[in-house]
């Protein structure tokens, strides 16, 4: 059987165009629904902040990770798809609270989060240090060589830096208020601009 010239585009033609609200309709009934049924293992949104847009990613436990912009958020989406579970979705109702403390926070009404956290990214030492780093109150700082002896070996400076450049939950877990010996900020995971936002909105506070 042959098809008449042109009759394959006429009959796709006719079929109705792409429907965005229609899917997106689908997909928050899909994310309920995963949710209620307790398949639903990673949760993530993004959020627009004064330090770009933050991937969030919440699991039952509690956040879990917080990206910034420059540090890919399709590749954090993956690494959570293989270090926590495959099954990973675009469901933001599960961090409004996230998101509802962050806005405070940059708003200025916010000292202290108060959320559930889910520190399995990080082990050992750099877990060690991500737990003091919440005790380091707002607007303060404190000094590598310091955090080390908190944590517990004083001579870990270097591997503090990499507890902090690798921190899963920055802003929330405060690795921007740890600076160098003298004073100056140090590197960051978000990249210089960000810490000196992030320490500039806490002093002027």
């Amino acid at each position: 059987m042959t098809t008449a010239p042109g009759a394959d585009a006429a009959l796709f033609s006719a079929l109705p165009g792409r429907d965005d609200d229609a899917l997106a309709r689908l997909h928050t009934r899909l994310a309920a629904e995963a949710e209620r049924e307790g398949l639903l293992d990673v949760a993530y949104r993004t959020l627009e902040t004064p330090v770009g847009e933050l991937l969030l990613a919440s699991t039952v436990q509690g956040l879990v990770r917080v990206a910034f912009p420059g540090q890919d958020h399709t590749a954090a989406l993956e690494q959570l798809a293989e270090r926590v579970s495959p099954r990973v979705l675009h469901a933001p109702p599960r961090l409004d609270e996230v998101a509802r403390q962050l806005d405070e926070y940059f708003a200025g009404r916010r000292t202290r989060f108060e959320l559930p956290l889910d520190f399995r990214l990080s082990k050992g030492f750099r877990r060690s240090v991500l737990a003091h780093l919440t005790e380091i109150g707002y607007g303060r700082t404190e000094s590598y060589a310091e955090v080390a002896t908190a944590a517990g070996s004083p001579r870990a400076v270097r591997a503090v830096g990499t507890a902090c450049a690798t921190n899963p939950l920055p802003i929330v877990v405060p690795c921007h208020r740890v600076v160098r010996t003298d004073g100056s900020a140090g590197g960051y995971a978000g990249g210089p601009q960000a810490k000196l936002t992030l320490l500039t909105l806490e002093a002027a506070a």
